[in-house]
């Protein structure tokens, strides 16, 4: 049985599936990342790799560029990362340093998961700093996106 999910945390995921959708446009794959702040969003980002050529820009580190600047501070810790696809490591890092507060996640990520499935980064108590992490949220829906993008591709 799952746990309901907070009204804020929904209107984020719909917002982060809206920005996933967009990212094949540009080739890349579709994953999207939205930062609230009591329940306003202060950061949003699509993986942004393929378009710019960078290989950090997936959507979690866009979206947390986008929330640092907006706050004017590194520190994040009283917000909340929704996005579409269970973080990987590189992405697990960057939700550490800047300290989130809570990660909400759509699709589980088998192969490179960082929040749970393949590793749990976000919550090894080695760390200094943990999330709260809520995965699975409307994980369907995230996964329809990435089958699809996978399945044009081959």
């Amino acid at each position: 049985m799952s746990l309901p999910v907070p009204a804020a945390d929904d209107a984020a995921m719909t917002r982060a599936l809206e920005l996933a959708a967009s990212a094949p446009a540009h080739g890349d794959v579709p994953v999207g990342a939205v930062v609230t702040r009591a329940g306003e969003v202060i950061g949003e980002g699509r993986n942004l790799r393929e378009r710019d050529g960078d290989p950090l820009a997936h959507a979690e580190i866009v979206a947390l560029r986008a929330a640092a600047s907006a706050l004017g501070s590194w520190n994040l810790e009283d917000c909340t990362l929704v996005v579409t696809l269970e973080p990987c490591v590189m992405c697990a890092g960057a939700i550490l340093q800047t300290r989130v507060g809570r990660v909400v996640f759509g699709a589980w990520d088998e192969k490179a998961g960082a929040a749970g499935s393949v590793h749990d980064l976000l919550r090894d108590r080695r760390m200094p700093h943990r999330a709260e992490v809520l995965g699975g949220v409307r994980a369907e829906e995230g996964a329809t996106l990435l089958r699809a993008f996978f399945d044009e591709k081959r």
